[in-house]
């Protein structure tokens, strides 16, 4: 096996454009959960008088919200190896070893790519390198992005 070559030898690895592209559709369907998980928040904690005061506290909304990327994302690929937006742009994430995504592997992977944004965006242009041509956060958590063939 090679290093760019995926352990399911039919199925070539995903473009990085057509990640892209999924990540911007997921992004469409996981803001709108941020805003409820804030717009609860606030139910709870109450609204403030003035702009300058803050109603929830940082760590509340940034655990919710961990906990929304967690669920989407881990609910997904636990599932099928897709979002919704991998199913759009046919790419599916699948485990080096064959097997399906663990929960460990998620979570892994989430970290990864935060990293990864944090680097401003190293890491996922780091698939461009070879020899790997993997993300940070698939060699991280040992998961990689294939293609999926068109239906017929």
């Amino acid at each position: 096996m090679t290093a760019t070559s995926n352990p399911d030898a039919g199925s070539p690895p995903a473009p990085i454009w057509r990640h892209a592209l999924a990540m911007l559709y997921d992004s469409l369907l996981i803001i709108p959960l941020f805003m409820a998980m804030s717009a609860l928040w606030v139910s709870i904690w109450g609204p403030v008088d003035s702009i300058y005061e803050q109603s929830v506290p940082s760590g509340v909304v940034w655990t919710g919200w961990a906990a929304i990327l967690i669920c989407f994302f881990g609910a997904f690929w636990r599932r099928g190896g897709q979002t919704l937006g991998m199913q759009a742009w046919r790419i599916k994430l699948t485990s080096d070893s064959g097997s399906r995504v663990t929960w460990k592997q998620v979570i892994i992977r989430l970290l990864g790519a935060v990293v990864s944004l944090a680097a401003l965006g190293l890491g996922f242009f780091w698939k461009l390198v070879p020899p790997g041509n993997k993300y940070w956060h698939d060699s991280l958590s040992a998961t990689h992005l294939e293609l999926v063939p068109k239906p017929e």
